[in-house]
């Protein structure tokens, strides 16, 4: 009898598509769990050895791996694994592999913050909805040539939107990292203390990991020094701005929008204040939802889970205790 594999939440059928399977179809019987693990009954998922986990969208705590006796392996997609209980996992000694080969996503998520980026400044969202409503010029946008872009965190994903902002959209370029006041020698893109970022940046952008010193980074305080008229995007972790704060600052100033992909909790509470502002882009945490990026979570795990039955999976591909 063949090892169990359950691929969880693929909500899009994008990873079920994924001609890679046929790698492993020989090894393993593979399950697509079309219900949320909680509503499953035991004899779906308690003879599972590998789990498929699609980026954060299932808790995997304690409870659910003493449904699972003999799981082995899950094979979490993304460079991280914020919603696993890893010290639960330990316990019943499962591996955890991340997919941190993952390259899309630094194509598809600066793509969607130029398209937050754009939409605001030239208001293509506000001018859509009053063509829809039967109006036609109501108002006037900005251009981005010349403009300072402050972005804070200057990694894979920050550095490409740097590059981009400043060859194609001639703006000028600032970033917030640990070490303020530095030049970086491979881009020359100067790097200010926050507070000065954000009171100078007529567009700032969020492109940090969360953790313990980024959780609320931009809190009331943060957000009431922005230039006025500046634009906030987020496409990194809701939890990095304090939301109550922001519904304030894009009601009453100083900014004039903002672009969110990512929430505090998620899905956005229906009643959730942002809803009701017209001056913000909310979008259901599509950055990564992108064909190409299903596609590469499917070749990864298809891999990762060959080189863990032949005894070859590296320690670098797995989430350190």
């Amino acid at each position: 009898m063949k090892p169990l594999l359950i691929i969880l939440d693929d909500w899009e059928g994008r990873i079920q598509a994924s001609a890679c399977w046929n790698q492993v179809k020989e090894l393993v019987e593979i399950k697509f769990l079309k219900e949320p693990i909680e509503s499953a009954n035991d004899a779906q998922i308690e003879q599972a050895q590998f789990l498929m986990a699609l980026r954060e969208r299932t808790t995997l705590n304690e409870q659910v791996f003493k449904r699972m006796p003999d799981l082995k392996l899950v094979l979490q997609t993304g460079g991280h694994a914020y919603h696993i209980d890893t010290s639960a996992a330990r316990k019943q000694n499962i591996v955890i592999a991340l997919g941190r080969r993952v390259k899309a996503p630094l194509i598809s998520i600066p793509e969607l913050t130029f398209a937050f980026i754009l939409s605001l400044m030239h208001k293509v969202h506000q001018g859509n909805n009053a063509m829809h409503n039967g109006h036609w010029q109501l108002f006037t946008g900005r251009t981005l040539s010349k403009r300072r872009l402050g972005i804070l965190g200057l990694g894979r994903l920050g550095s490409r939107i740097a590059q981009v902002a400043s060859t194609a959209f001639n703006m000028e370029v600032v970033a917030w990292e640990r070490v303020a006041n530095t030049y970086d020698t491979n881009n020359g893109f100067k790097r200010l203390p926050l507070d000065e970022l954000l009171e100078t940046s007529d567009v700032v952008t969020i492109h940090l990991q969360l953790s313990k010193e980024s959780t609320g980074l931009l809190n009331k305080e943060r957000l009431e020094k922005m230039k006025a008229g500046a634009i906030l995007i987020n496409t990194s972790r809701g939890a990095i701005v304090d939301e109550n704060a922001l519904v304030d600052a894009l009601a009453k100033g100083p900014l004039a929008g903002a672009g969110l992909d990512v929430f505090a909790e998620e899905p956005l509470a229906i009643d959730s204040p942002l809803r009701k502002l017209d001056n913000v882009i909310l979008t259901p945490h599509i950055g990564w939802t992108v064909d190409e990026v299903f596609e590469e979570f499917a070749q990864i795990a298809c891999t990762q889970l060959i080189e863990y039955l032949n005894g070859s999976l590296a320690k670098s591909e797995l989430l350190s205790n």
